[in-house]
């Protein structure tokens, strides 16, 4: 069982910068895929930011150039740092992480474990 436990969050003007952060029960964490998802009110859940066993990374078009996800594997923590940030960028965001997947294809919902979320408010 991992656990994923999410923070980081806030209320923040567009242009400013947040950086979550995603701690794992587990250092099995990273050897598979992990990603960051958001959801915002009346909308389905999406991917903004993927990153698999060798480490590469994938983005949403909408993010793309002004966040980053990273993982320290020391800390068993997975990062996404958001630059730039634009009122539409508001959204609880989650982790997800499943060992059992080297690379992050398919249906990225039905990974294995997801943290609570984290809030982010962006406003103009």
């Amino acid at each position: 069982q991992v656990q994923l436990v999410e923070s980081g969050g806030g209320s923040v003007q567009a242009g400013e910068s947040l950086r979550l952060s995603c701690a794992a029960s587990k250092s099995s964490y990273s050897s598979g895929c992990m990603g960051w998802f958001r959801q915002a009110p009346g909308k389905e859940r999406a991917v903004v930011a993927t990153s698999d066993s060798r480490g590469t990374t994938t983005y949403a078009d909408s993010v793309k150039g002004r966040f980053t996800i990273s993982k320290d594997n020391v800390k068993n923590t997975l990062y996404l740092q958001m630059n730039s940030l634009k009122p539409e960028d508001t959204a609880m965001y989650y982790c997800a992480a499943d060992p059992t997947r080297a690379y992050c294809m398919g249906n990225l919902a039905t990974l294995r474990y997801w943290g609570q979320g984290t809030q982010v408010t962006v406003s103009s």
